[in-house]
């Protein structure tokens, strides 16, 4: 695949790049090494003021960095800025909280013989983020913040879909007064991973994508004994039960399967509704699908840009027709738009069933899958069957209802009541097929220390 900036919206290439030849790798895999030692002999409070520097830059170039993630993958412009507002949160939230989340833990020093006996958490040194094109921004800066303020260097390589924002990631953290080569971007292809991650200067890696490229990256790194966190793909149910309040409950499952134009790992992709409440769910769901605008995602007023890539696009046709053609109904949209660009329209797909790619498959786009069940164990089960385990979503009033789906949904993270979403404060991350590891909270921070055992006689 080509590095370069293509503007979903048009299809017109704005920008092109020369992948990173052998000589200029070798350079920044030097720098991180460099900046591995540098790092570790700062103290919490240094990194923390560049870590807020850091969050008054983004907020400063809100509009302009916004502008350009719309150019490079199609987000909606007001989502866009969200982004950056989120990511200059997360910023202010490690440099507020990295001390106290990797200060030493005691243990029971009399239990083990010992003066003095705790846990303390120390940096591995450099990192290697290889990074999706969805949230070009958030996904890197829920890694980047988290490392860096745990000492640890960053190597991003970056989805090649957008090049121009992993550059300014890169730029970012040095202006914001970091060491050079704290943070440093990549413009490789993806065939240049192997040999990275297998350099000796890299300790770990962690990925947000496809399941297949989380299978490829853990095994390289498994050849070198290297740590991972995988974020992988996710096909989140999204179940409604009759006690539920119907008018929230169908207005953000629209926002659930539309937000960023449908392509986010935890979307709400397959809606399970019980046959109480099912008809008038149905209607009112499609009705607002149906009524959202479809457009250039730099005009305010817009709903559903484009999808990031033509390929994309292709593929959420493809899934649809497959549907369409074993039997399935579509109850809005079905058909990419005669017009330049890489859109399609919100869609609903009802009468699934397993032999449907879209039964199996996550759908990276605003389509969603509707299913009617009839109980309890009925939604249960056909929300778990699935391969992924990434987010579950339910809604429901009834206490006996609600303990049981955040037993018994097996997923990284269950919201009752409410959409599905990734905070700084809360673990994220899947199981299964989804992933393993979590990013953010404080379990994100020491995915990539040493918990080292410390024991001390007198």
């Amino acid at each position: 695949m080509a590095i370069a900036t293509t503007n979903p919206a048009t299809g017109e290439m704005l920008k092109t790049f020369e992948p990173m030849g052998e000589k200029q790798i070798e350079e920044i895999l030097a720098n991180a090494a460099e900046a591995a030692a540098v790092l570790r002999a700062t103290t919490f409070d240094q990194r923390a003021a560049w870590m807020r520097e850091a969050a008054l830059l983004l907020e400063g170039e809100i509009g302009e960095v916004a502008r350009l993630v719309t150019l490079e993958m199609g987000k909606r412009i007001e989502e866009a800025k969200a982004e950056v507002a989120k990511c200059a949160s997360a910023c202010r939230y490690y440099a507020a909280h990295a001390e106290r989340f990797l200060a030493d833990v005691p243990a029971d020093a009399r239990a083990v013989r010992a003066s003095r006996a705790y846990t303390r958490f120390e940096p591995l040194g450099p990192v290697l983020a290889i990074m999706p094109w969805n949230f070009p921004l958030w996904q890197v800066m829920r890694f980047a913040a988290p490392a860096l303020m745990a000492g640890n260097p960053g190597l991003l390589k970056h989805a090649s879909n957008v090049p121009q924002t992993a550059l300014y990631l890169d730029e970012l953290f040095d202006r914001a007064g970091f060491p050079t080569g704290a943070f440093q971007a990549l413009l490789v292809g993806s065939d240049a991973i192997e040999d990275i991650l297998l350099d000796h200067r890299v300790r770990a890696a962690t990925l947000t994508g496809s399941a297949a490229a989380g299978r490829s990256v853990a095994a390289i790194a498994g050849r070198a004994l290297k740590k991972t966190v995988l974020e992988l793909g996710g096909s989140d149910p999204y179940v409604v039960m009759p006690s539920a309040d119907l008018d929230r409950a169908v207005s953000t499952a629209v926002r659930a399967r539309c937000q960023n134009n449908g392509q986010s790992c935890i979307a709400a992709k397959r809606f399970i509704v019980h046959g109480d409440v099912y008809d008038a769910f149905a209607r009112a769901f499609t009705d607002q699908m149906a009524g959202l605008v479809v457009g250039d995602p730099l005009d305010h007023g817009v709903d559903i840009g484009p999808l990031a890539t033509e390929q994309g696009r292709d593929d959420v046709a493809e899934q649809v027709s497959d549907a369409v053609a074993k039997g399935g109904t579509v109850l809005t949209g079905g058909r990419a738009p005669d017009r330049p660009g890489w859109f399609y329209p919100p869609t609903v797909v009802t009468d699934l069933t397993h032999d449907m790619r879209m039964y199996r498959e996550e759908v990276f786009g605003p389509v969603a899958g509707l299913y009617r069940i009839e109980s309890l164990d009925e939604a249960l089960e056909l929300a778990n069957g699935t391969e992924y385990g990434l987010g579950a979503n339910a809604w429901t009033t009834d206490p006996g209802e609600r303990e049981r789906f955040v037993d018994e949904l097996d997923a990284g993270q269950v919201f009752v009541n409410g959409m599905v979403t990734s905070h700084p404060e809360l673990p994220f991350g899947g199981v299964r097929d989804s992933g393993y590891g979590r990013e953010l909270s404080d379990l994100g921070i020491r995915e990539f220390c040493n918990a080292k055992a410390v024991w001390v006689a007198e």
